[in-house]
């Protein structure tokens, strides 16, 4: 018996039959983690699963299309590659994970489009690689895959089954632009976001001759996320910044009106001139967010959000004074204002109130203070050990990727870390939940700050307030610029950019323009992607709720910074 089968009601009876089919689901990396059917994996947030996605060129390079049936389930009539579908948990298809695509591919062709598997057979299936994403079709369906991309090349005759194909096109390389660009005849027509996903970037990178295709290969899984149906990044609607709204000013009066217990004026004064700079609060509001989405949030989330606020300023403070940066969120920097002994005072007294409030707070049972103090005493020793480990690379040119994943995780992830798991403490959640949102946090942290450092280097100077690529210029160890020196490619205008303040804007450009096409900046997008990606399997462990689905877009609202 179906789950959920009042979903399935006046649908299509063949396309309903085929939502028994049970997919693999699988994790970031494809690795199967168990089985669902078809309509689990695809029906409200759905699961991940395999799937694989063919391009079938004939013999003179054109590319068949298809338009999907309009009796298809999830994404009828649109434009589609030649064929999709899914490996099922059956013989030949739910082992070793290309074969088992191939196998699936053989299956599907012959049902989507005839070509016997007598015929496919004898074809050469090539493997270019996997791509991960996520498109929601309507409020009930969602496609949600690791997807294997398939490239054949071969002359066939095919007979199309009606009730999964429309309309097929052999397409030139000029149609297939056309169509991509909804111009010409294609105005008006919607092309799936998956094939949009694909051509963008598996096949433009290579060229869209099947002869290059079939040499080519990808061995990292491109990771997309979620997406809207032009393949654009999923933008985060009005709930996110309505709740970010809602619970600011009671963040604020809570900061305020702990930060008011410096009675000496001129402190008072340098502890709040940063805060009174204005802000999204984001740190102070995600122990509400989490709360609310987890358990039962009371009065004491906000003080849990402004103390750990407090504390982040207070890192600010004391990072501006070790940088020597004159400029902190487009004020002058609290050791400019007053000098470096009162922003010392400053940041040190805000250490201690940060802690002081919540011992103070009526509102945070005795019996959960103690693993919240833990919590966050561990994250500001964190920080400082990350902070350490970051002024340690500017003397170093040897960084290695996990030394910096490890630095960024404990001086930027770790606040995260530790207003989710708080939060979740707070709202009485049990020990497992608690763990999951802090595995959350710390993703988001990465996610957060891999997506800073491709905005400096791919933003504009008006958007992020500081000269774009200043990054190169100042030497710093990011991934980009580690993966940059370890690539082995010629970046000339790279390594005369680097950690060179005087470098002119012609040569940074230059600089960026090279690391876009040694692969640098990708790398560090899929990295961000991956930790984007596992923010969202975490949530997926949660109820579902108007809450939960708040924090969603707050973990997709860090792509919409790159968008």
């Amino acid at each position: 018996m179906r789950t959920n089968q009042s979903s399935l009601d006046g649908l299509d009876n063949d396309q309903a039959e085929m939502m028994e089919e049970i997919c693999l689901l699988v994790d970031l990396e494809d690795n199967v983690t168990g089985t669902l059917s078809k309509f689990d994996c695809h029906y409200g947030r759905g699961k991940r699963h395999r799937a694989f996605s063919v391009l079938l060129f004939d013999e003179k390079g054109r590319l068949l299309v298809q338009q999907r049936a309009s009796e298809k389930i999830t994404f009828p009539d649109v434009w589609a590659n030649s064929c999709c579908s899914h490996p099922l948990d059956i013989e030949g298809e739910n082992g070793d994970a290309i074969s088992g695509a191939i196998n699936a591919a053989k299956r599907k062709l012959e049902h989507e489009l005839g070509i016997p598997i007598s015929e496919t057979d004898k074809w050469s299936f090539h493997h270019l690689g996997k791509m991960e994403y996520s498109c929601r079709w309507d409020s009930d369906w969602i496609e949600r895959e690791v997807d294997h991309i398939l490239i054949v090349k071969s002359d066939t005759t095919i007979s199309p089954n009606s009730n999964e194909i429309s309309n097929f096109l052999w397409a030139e390389p000029a149609e297939l632009a056309q169509m991509m660009e909804g111009v010409g005849s294609w105005e008006g027509e919607v092309v799936a976001p998956w094939f949009r996903l694909i051509w963008e970037n598996l096949v433009l990178p290579i060229g869209c001759d099947p002869d290059d295709l079939l040499k080519a290969s990808f061995e990292e899984v491109k990771l997309c996320g979620e997406v809207n149906m032009d393949g654009t990044p999923k933008d985060p609607s009005r709930k996110l910044f309505d709740s970010i709204a809602e619970n600011k000013d009671r963040v604020e009066e809570e900061i305020m009106h702990n930060l008011g217990k410096m009675k000496e004026e001129r402190l008072h004064s340098a502890m709040t001139h940063l805060l009174k700079g204005g802000g999204k609060r984001l740190r102070a509001i995600i122990p509400i967010l989490v709360g609310n989405a987890v358990g039962t949030p009371n009065q004491g989330h906000y003080t849990l959000g402004a103390s750990i606020e407090i504390i982040h300023n207070f890192t600010l403070i004391h990072d501006d004074i070790m940088d020597q940066d004159p400029i902190r969120r487009g004020l002058q920097a609290v050791h400019v204002i007053y000098d470096n002994e009162t922003a010392i005072c400053a940041g040190d007294a805000m250490l201690a109130v940060g802690f002081e409030m919540l011992g103070d707070s009526e509102h945070i049972p005795s019996d959960l203070l103690r693993p919240i103090i833990i919590a966050i005493g561990s994250m500001v020793r964190k920080v400082a050990s990350g902070q350490q480990k970051d002024i340690s690379f500017e003397k170093r040119d040897d960084v290695s990727e996990d030394e910096y994943l490890d630095m960024i995780s404990e001086k930027t992830s770790a606040m995260f870390e530790a207003c989710a798991k708080t939060g979740a403490l707070l709202a009485d959640s049990n020990t497992e939940t608690v763990e999951n949102m802090g595995k959350w946090g710390l993703n988001l942290g990465l996610c957060f700050q891999l997506i800073d450092d491709l905005i400096d280097i791919t933003g504009d100077t008006k958007t992020i307030g500081k000269p774009a690529g200043s990054d190169i210029s100042q030497g710093k160890m990011t991934l980009i610029a580690i993966h940059a020196l370890q690539s082995g490619h010629d970046l000339s205008n790279f390594h005369q950019a680097f950690g060179n303040h005087d470098c002119s804007d012609e040569i940074l450009n230059l600089a960026v323009e090279e690391l876009v096409g040694s692969g640098s900046i990708e790398y560090a997008r899929n990295m961000a992607m991956k930790h984007h990606s596992i923010a969202h399997d975490c949530l997926s462990k949660l109820p579902e709720s108007e809450s939960l689905e708040i924090l969603r877009e707050l973990t997709d609202f860090q792509l919409v910074r790159i968008s």
